[in-house]
């Protein structure tokens, strides 16, 4: 069973049986139909649709799809993505920015970003001095800088949080 929202307020549930298709566990008449122009034709319940996609996230299992002229963000969560979330493993969760911490004692030769700015995977965030050997401390995904914790020319153990990140 899929769990659909629709524009982040509008929930169903979606299976498909051998007796057919069910939203929210009420049966329902679906046809789908992908045309050679990239339109979609959906017949639902004796209901005609036209449906474009206009953007799709795989990976986060997003798309907006146009729908007779009017856009809808779509979030899908599959079963796997059910069960986690009942687990307390929500995989959005778990993707939450973890603070940039020192890996080792230095010292703080330059910080490279500031409070408020996007940051993507592998953007470099600070250079720490560590046995003469200068570090640079890198983005681990996609995420916006909080907070700045040192300074510039600062001793720091391992392990002190250097930038919080959100």
């Amino acid at each position: 069973m899929l769990r659909i929202k629709v524009n982040s307020k509008e929930d169903y549930s979606i299976a498909h049986t051998e007796e057919g298709w069910t939203i929210n566990d009420i049966a329902a008449s679906l046809d789908v139909q992908y045309q050679p122009n990239g339109l979609i034709s959906v017949l639902l319940n004796g209901r005609s649709y036209t449906a474009m996609v206009v953007k799709a996230d795989r990976k986060a299992k997003e798309l907006t799809l146009n729908i007779n002229g009017q856009n809808h963000h779509i979030t899908v969560k599959e079963p796997i993505d059910q069960l986690l979330a009942s687990m307390g493993l929500d995989m959005a969760a778990l993707k939450k920015a973890e603070p940039v911490k020192a890996p080792m004692p230095g010292l703080v030769l330059k910080v490279l970003v500031t409070p408020g700015q996007q940051v993507n995977k592998g953007d470099g965030l600070l250079i720490l001095e560590a046995m003469k050997m200068e570090n640079v401390l890198k983005a681990g995904g996609p995420a916006t800088v909080k907070a700045i914790k040192v300074d510039e020319r600062t001793a720091v153990e391992k392990g002190t949080i250097l930038i919080e990140m959100e």
